[in-house]
């Protein structure tokens, strides 16, 4: 058995970690960025583009499968080779990528572009959770988890209300991928200037796929582990659902103006993004278990009720608002808590962890986006449907974490055993 190393040195209080912390809240921007930005811009451009709404949406699924091939690369690379230089590349190539969406002369060319836009993106996404993971653990990692959703969430408040000036501006929803491009430059530049190499090259793991086997199947063997990440992936099915189904939602059953859905979706994200700052406060009082129970039942609730509301036929803008807004405080508690309970488990491999995370956040979203769409684009039923079912799968899921024993000592899924880490400061 090798000889356990010592761990990574704690995130130490200051500017260089505050420049961290914002560098990585800026990365976790590209998911919220490239599927919120343009959201207005979907009923033009089915129009533009000759196709309906699912058509348009299989723009999200590509970019969703993307990331979800990008996280499964990418991650247990980076555990392999370091955090920086993937999350280097990563960035230059979504930037360029992205700058090509603008210029996609047809709907075919848009979905090939998206799905690689997806999977260099995932760089971030995927190795940014890894870096917290080398530098924090429990409560302080679940703290830092919840900064980055809170932090990450101004970018859903802003995409949508930022789309809707560029497609209803001269830009249309071309404008909206260059700028897109220039988001995805400077996250590069970021990355380059505050994100220095978390993963020394003594704790890297070796022994090319068979190691990454190893590492995988250490990961998937961890009951706990896997509930709380299926947990996870559920729950971002749900909010998949209302990100596919929102445009039509709000402008072809509610009524709303295109500024007007797109102020409403932003309420929605505020209200994610206020729920995830007070979780940050709450996770040093109560159990972080606790909390995430709490936000899974309120997004149950909530999205239970908009089912049976519409099922009835008494959906109205405030009806539907209102639910709407009790499912996103459910979610602002849920997922730096699911994420920091989901890695906690497997400290050994966090880059592994970190992309079946994140491949199964994005293998959801992408799976449930087009079929809120099947539905045509003048009912609510299969949205509040998909909500509903995915809240629930996310409870049922957590029970697999029950009873679950404390993380083994894996040292056959890396070169060096897990160690215990420092917490960060908040």
């Amino acid at each position: 058995m090798p000889t356990p190393l010592a761990g990574p040195e704690p995130l130490a209080a200051g500017s260089p970690a505050r420049s961290l912390t914002a560098t990585l809240a800026l990365l976790s921007f590209v998911v919220p960025l490239a599927t919120d930005m343009y959201l207005p811009a979907f009923p033009r451009m089915a129009e533009e583009l000759g196709t309906d709404a699912s058509g348009i949406q299989l723009t999200l699924t590509s970019f969703l499968f993307g990331m979800a091939a990008g996280q499964l690369v990418l991650g247990p690379l980076s555990d392999r080779y370091g955090r920086r230089t993937p999350m280097l590349a990563g960035t230059a190539v979504c930037a360029l990528v992205t700058a090509l969406c603008a210029m996609a002369p047809n709907l075919p060319a848009l979905i090939v572009l998206r799905f690689v836009m997806g999977f260099a993106g995932a760089a971030g996404v995927v190795v940014g959770r890894a870096v917290i993971s080398d530098v924090a653990s429990g409560a302080a990692a679940a703290r830092l988890f919840g900064v980055l959703v809170a932090l990450g969430g101004i970018a859903p408040i802003a995409a949508p209300l930022a789309g809707a000036a560029v497609v209803d501006g001269a830009g249309g929803w071309r404008g909206v991928f260059w700028a897109l491009a220039g988001a995805s430059l400077l996250m590069c530049g970021a990355v380059a200037l505050f994100v220095p190499e978390s993963l020394p090259e003594e704790r890297r793991r070796d022994g090319g796929m068979a190691s990454t086997v190893r590492a995988a199947r250490a990961v998937l063997t961890d009951r706990a582990y896997v509930g709380y990440t299926l947990t996870f992936a559920f729950g971002c099915g749900a909010l998949f659902c209302y990100i596919a189904g929102s445009p039509f939602l709000l402008q072809n059953v509610l009524g709303f103006s295109t500024g007007e859905a797109s102020v409403a979706f932003s309420v929605g994200a505020l209200t994610a993004t206020v729920s995830s700052t007070v979780n940050t406060r709450l996770v040093g009082r109560y159990s972080p278990v606790l909390l995430l129970r709490t936000g899974l039942a309120t997004m149950l609730a909530a999205t239970s009720a908009a089912l049976l509301v519409t099922l009835t036929g008494h959906l109205g803008r405030v009806s539907a608002l209102a639910l709407i807004g009790v499912a996103f405080l459910g979610l602002g508690q849920f997922f730096g808590t699911a994420t920091a309970l989901a890695l906690a488990r497997v400290p050994y491999a966090a880059g592994t962890g970190s992309a079946v995370l994140g491949t199964l956040q994005s293998v959801f979203g992408a799976v449930v986006a087009p079929l809120v769409g099947l539905g045509g684009k003048h009912t609510a039923l299969p949205l509040f449907t998909g909500m509903a079912g995915c809240s629930l799968a996310a409870v049922l899921c957590l029970l697999l974490t029950r009873d679950s024993p404390p993380p083994a000592d894996r040292a056959d899924a890396r070169t060096d055993a897990p160690q215990d880490r420092a917490d960060v400061p908040s």
